[in-house]
């Protein structure tokens, strides 16, 4: 694929890839409604968070698809405004989940399983497809950072669901969404590097 060259950094310019960029903002919007509606009737703070990722998700990418065709200095303010966006997102999960510790808090693990199976399902498609195009600009790499959270916060909340099962306990789920809330910060604060870096490297280039 020659989505970039020695010289040049992949900055969205490519048909294959923002048909793929639509495609995933679907998914990932359908799956968001799903997730949310079973994260509630199982009372899981996990498939809650990881569902607010979703949606997350699919309204930056539709800003990321958006930012394709606008300046340089536009898209990296674009993915720091991501960045912030996820870090909010984290706050939010971090604070409902601290509340939650204090409160009697049991899931329904099979629930939560296979939920969880599905999403990973989308979740893992949606990598794959945007696996090559993880090389790029801010705005670029944001996307792909998205798509590899995603995969890995579903993960976890497999894994949390069988504990949940095992220990008929709640704090393997609540343990899952401390570490997406880790993994959300993680992102945000790479991504907030690379959007500053590109945007000291416009300054430069302009005096």
């Amino acid at each position: 694929m020659s989505a970039h060259c020695h010289d040049c950094v992949f900055t969205g310019q490519s048909r294959s890839y923002k048909r793929i960029l639509v495609t995933v903002i679907v998914l990932n919007l359908v799956m968001f409604f799903v997730e949310l509606g079973w994260g509630i009737v199982a009372s899981s703070q996990a498939l809650l968070a990881d569902s607010l990722d979703l949606l997350g998700d699919g309204l930056t990418y539709g800003l990321s698809l958006w930012a394709i065709n606008q300046s340089a200095s536009r898209r990296s303010y674009i993915a720091m405004l991501k960045a912030f966006s996820l870090l909010i997102f984290a706050l939010v999960i971090l604070v409902d989940t601290v509340m939650r510790t204090f409160a009697a808090h049991t899931p329904i693990p099979l629930t939560m399983g296979w939920v969880a199976t599905l999403v990973l399902v989308v979740n893992i498609s949606s990598a794959v497809l945007l696996y090559k195009f993880r090389e790029g600009d801010a705005n670029i790499q944001s996307v792909w950072l998205c798509s590899r959270n995603d995969a890995i916060g579903n993960v976890g909340v497999m894994i949390a669901a069988g504990l949940v099962y095992l220990l008929q306990a709640g704090w393997p789920d609540l343990l899952a969404a401390g570490i997406l809330v880790a993994l959300f910060i993680s992102s945000s604060v790479r991504i907030f590097r690379l959007s500053l870096a590109e945007i000291r490297l416009q300054l430069n280039q302009q005096f």
